[in-house]
């Protein structure tokens, strides 16, 4: 059985955990040839051993969203050894939340260079080939935060609308070369940042059941299905979609009040 992906060459920022790593792991199942950019090398490197001893098509490759040097070795490499990049998933990103007058200027830079500017300078360097194919799907995994604000997790929010902004500039600006550009928006998803978050809590149990009953369905979202719905993006089922961000928070950004 021929893979929704098969054929595809697809790079996956910050693959090396959470939402990153179950996207590469349904990517590479699907048929398409993995590349984890993950700084962090112990991370990657076991995700794609995971998959290489599995028999699918994967490579681990270092790099920082925030180094020019590093985005230009990766991609220079992976054209060199593949070459075609067919679609990128902007996925590497961090938290950063402050009460707004007590965010340092440190801060401010820190947030953006990696959440908005780190995927802008991935794209850009994988764009060329893609314009040159006439082909290519680019994934900007973006938050709820791009369009609601919860207090205290300045300037989070603000890299964020960003990332709707550089995801709706670029999807329609290279349309016409045959690349589409689109943005997922998660809610509450259960990886081990929010499994770390809920052991800060006296009873993390108690924590984890008010943010589950927060929610319609009375839980939250999987790193999987977010890298199912990155998946169809990527793949040539969606063709027609462009510019667009699909949400996944089980509808809470939805619900007025209970």
């Amino acid at each position: 059985m021929v893979g929704r992906l098969q054929g595809k060459v697809a790079v996956i920022t910050g693959g090396g955990q959470g939402i990153g790593e179950a996207t590469v792991r349904a990517f590479a199942r699907e048929g398409a040839t993995v590349v984890i950019a993950e700084r962090n090398t112990d991370t990657g490197a076991r995700v794609a051993t995971d998959l290489t001893t599995e028999g699918l098509e994967a490579l681990f490759v270092e790099m920082d969203v925030t180094d020019d040097a590093s985005i230009t070795r990766m991609v220079a490499g992976v054209l060199a050894r593949y070459g075609q990049i067919d679609v990128l998933v902007n996925n590497a990103g961090i938290n950063v939340f402050h009460e707004p007058l007590e965010t340092t200027d440190e801060e401010w830079r820190r947030c953006f260079a990696v959440d908005l500017e780190g995927a802008w300078r991935v794209a850009r360097a994988v764009l060329p080939s893609m314009r040159a194919r006439r082909a290519g799907s680019i994934v900007n995994i973006a938050s709820c935060h791009s369009f609601a604000i919860i207090p205290n997790t300045f300037p989070y929010p603000v890299a964020k609308h960003g990332l709707l902004g550089l995801t709706r500039s670029l999807g329609i600006q290279y349309a016409p070369d045959g690349i589409r550009v689109n943005a997922i928006a998660p809610g509450y998803i259960e990886t081990a940042l929010a499994e770390d978050y809920w052991q800060e809590f006296p009873d993390p149990e108690a924590e984890r059941r008010r943010v589950y009953d927060m929610h319609p369905p009375r839980r939250i979202g999987r790193p999987d299905e977010v890298a199912m719905t990155a998946l169809f993006l990527a793949s040539d089922e969606a063709p027609f979609i462009n510019a667009a961000c699909i949400v996944i928070d089980g509808g809470r950004s939805v619900l007025y009040h209970e």
